[in-house]
């Protein structure tokens, strides 16, 4: 592809050619009064003004662009991430309000991101702050009464510090998988990675809140008979956690007398994508994007009618991503929700 003509040359070519076409006619008027015009003195004359003219024209250009120019660039090395002050200064007007334009863009996507980050940052320490303190308040409120003299009455104490009980084993939670998904993040929690059958794992969890849904009357069921095992490769145990978080989900939000369905499905050939489904409140579009985060809570009312640290969707993100796999969502309010992720399928 043929390089294009510089602007600054092509000014400077026209301004020349509008000086040597004064200068020669100016010239040729002059010599003809004289009465010794020949044509070579003319062209001889418009030739040396043109190169004459155009060299100190482009030269001063050059020198004049490149001064304003050099200052745009000192001005960017201000900023350590300008990207545009590694390269080579270039005159060109175009190239240079391109490369500015996209700098700008550049830069006012980066201070959005940082804006959302930053409330982002806000809300979490915000709701980690609420965590922690109902529970601490819950058992100090407790331990004070006692000590005002509740401790006296047998039946007050006991149910008093089971209460106490029940607070701390709740920070506890908050604690161990705060610390669970900082591992994750930082990949400091190795995985035992291992082949197993996901379809008894997931009946050994149906068995470990079998009680837990019978309270609200829920089916734990799988979408067809399993004859045959459906072996996958991955951490047992972090899967296991999975399936449990997601099941005691879809229980807590599930409607009464509803169902939680379990299904297993191959997506290709050596993957298998593991769908839990309830027929529960559901959720609005809106939470979706936001729905794995640390203690975001669809409910903004500041309650919290269910136990648990508020951290397990986000856990169970984490772990499915540290398997280098994917977890999905789908949910419509008044209808239900699915959850599903995948994992490695062995022969």
């Amino acid at each position: 592809m043929q390089a294009k003509f510089k602007k600054s040359y092509r000014f400077a070519v026209r301004t020349a050619i509008y000086i040597t076409l004064y200068s020669t006619l100016l010239m040729s008027v002059f010599l003809y009064y004289y009465h010794s015009l020949e044509w070579y003195y003319a062209l001889m004359f418009a030739v040396s003004i043109f190169i004459f003219s155009f060299i100190i024209i482009q030269y001063n250009v050059e020198r004049f662009i490149y001064k304003r120019v050099k200052k745009i660039y000192d001005d960017l090395t201000l900023l350590e991430s300008a990207s545009i002050a590694k390269g080579a200064i270039t005159t060109n007007m175009q190239t240079l309000t391109e490369e500015i334009d996209r700098f700008a863009r550049d830069k006012k996507i980066e201070i959005e991101t940082l804006k959302v980050r930053e409330e982002y940052r806000k809300e979490f320490l915000g709701n980690v702050s609420h965590e922690l303190k109902t529970p601490l308040f819950t058992v100090q409120g407790y331990i004070l009464t006692l000590l005002d003299g509740a401790m006296d009455d047998e039946n007050i104490r006991e149910k008093y510090l089971l209460r106490a009980s029940k607070g701390i084993e709740r920070l506890g939670y908050i604690i161990k998988d705060l610390d669970m998904i900082t591992k994750l993040e930082v990949g400091d929690l190795s995985l035992n990675i291992e082949v197993f059958d996901i379809v008894e794992l997931v009946e050994n969890v149906f068995e470990m809140l079998e009680i837990k849904a019978s309270k609200k009357k829920i089916s734990l069921i799988f979408d067809r008979e399993y004859t045959n095992p459906v072996m996958v490769k991955a951490d047992k145990e972090r899967i296991q956690q999975v399936l449990a978080n997601l099941i005691v989900n879809s229980i807590k939000y599930g409607s009464e007398k509803g169902t939680t369905e379990v299904s297993i499905e191959n997506l290709i050939k050596n993957k298998v994508i593991v769908r839990v489904t309830d027929n529960g409140e559901g959720i609005s579009k809106i939470h979706i994007p936001r729905l794995f985060e640390r203690f975001y809570r669809v409910d903004k009312s500041g309650s919290r009618k269910e136990g648990g640290s508020g951290l397990g969707l986000s856990i169970v993100k984490h772990i499915i991503e540290a398997h280098n796999e994917k977890i999905y969502v789908e949910s419509e309010y008044g209808v239900g929700s699915e959850f599903s992720f995948t994992l490695e399928k062995t022969e």
